[in-house]
């Protein structure tokens, strides 16, 4: 049998070609990764899982802690560790293996990172350029889009916030950094589909309530993380603005375990509570 004057074994011999190629162009651990739904819409699942201490992980999980600020750690199933805003205190626990920084202000980043911290990814391109940040780590891919700073204590500077986002365990989390502005439509594009977020919900150092809430519904992510957040008031003026559309959990502690069979129908604001990390963390 013959299509388009090729026969089925040649068809078949360079199937096999083509699928060595692939093998041999990716790098091993990229190969280990579970694709992501960065760019495509996540699917409903039944139900979230929350931990009141770490344990065990198995593959397409991952656990995520508030540390504080807009610190958020996640540990993967590899033993991965990153860190998003790092100022150069965690606690007294084991540092992260990546750290991101922004530079809107100096509680989101630090001059002297501990030096067993494998990357450093800034989000702000200290020479004056645009940061571009697409670290393979295997069981996780790190990227950037960079955002404008438009402060009245920073001034202005183009480019100067990175949202970082994080595919991994087959789920695409982003952490919004310092953010001034609602991003552009070529952003959101270059952002894509977010399964969690994590968003400064302050509403004066960084962007106003109104506009996060409008920014947070149209990223409709499964999982909202609050952050970046300075009183009771603060945290329940943006909740309130969420709730029409959002379900509200408050958790007991800062530690949540996901994967992507755990992300909600429905999206959803947890509200976990920070905590510095102890020396058996």
């Amino acid at each position: 049998m013959q299509i388009c004057g090729m026969t089925d074994g040649v068809k078949l011999m360079r199937a096999r070609t083509a699928a060595i190629l692939i093998a041999t162009v990716l790098p091993a651990a990229a190969q280990d990764r579970t694709p992501s739904h960065c760019m495509a819409f996540a699917g409903n699942a039944p139900q979230l899982r929350y931990v009141a201490a770490r344990d065990s992980l198995v593959k397409d999980e991952v656990l995520i802690s508030y540390i504080a600020h807009s610190m958020y750690m996640i540990d993967t199933a590899g033993g991965l560790r990153v860190m998003t805003d790092y100022n150069g205190f965690i606690g007294n626990a084991r540092q992260p293996d990546v750290v991101t920084m922004n530079v809107g202000h100096s509680s989101h980043y630090t001059d002297t990172p501990a030096p067993e911290i494998r990357h450093v990814l800034r989000g702000w391109d200290p020479e004056g350029g645009v940061a571009d940040h697409r670290l393979d780590l295997g069981e996780m891919l790190v990227r950037n889009v960079t955002t404008d700073i438009r402060s009245a204590f920073t001034g202005q500077i183009p480019d100067g916030n990175s949202i970082f986002i994080f595919e991994v365990a087959g789920m695409c989390i982003g952490h919004l950094g310092h953010l001034h502005h609602v991003p552009t439509d070529e952003q959101f594009a270059r952002i894509g589909r977010l399964d969690i977020v994590m968003a400064a919900v302050d509403g004066g150092l960084t962007i106003d309530l109104p506009a996060m809430i409008r920014i947070m519904k149209r990223f409709r992510a499964r999982v909202v993380l609050p952050m970046h957040w300075f009183g009771d008031g603060t945290l329940d003026a943006f909740l309130a603005g969420m709730r029409d559309t959002f379900e509200i959990i408050r958790l007991e502690g800062p530690v949540l375990k996901m994967s992507p069979d755990r992300l909600p129908s429905r999206p959803t604001v947890l509200v976990p509570l920070p905590r510095y990390l102890e020396e058996s963390e």
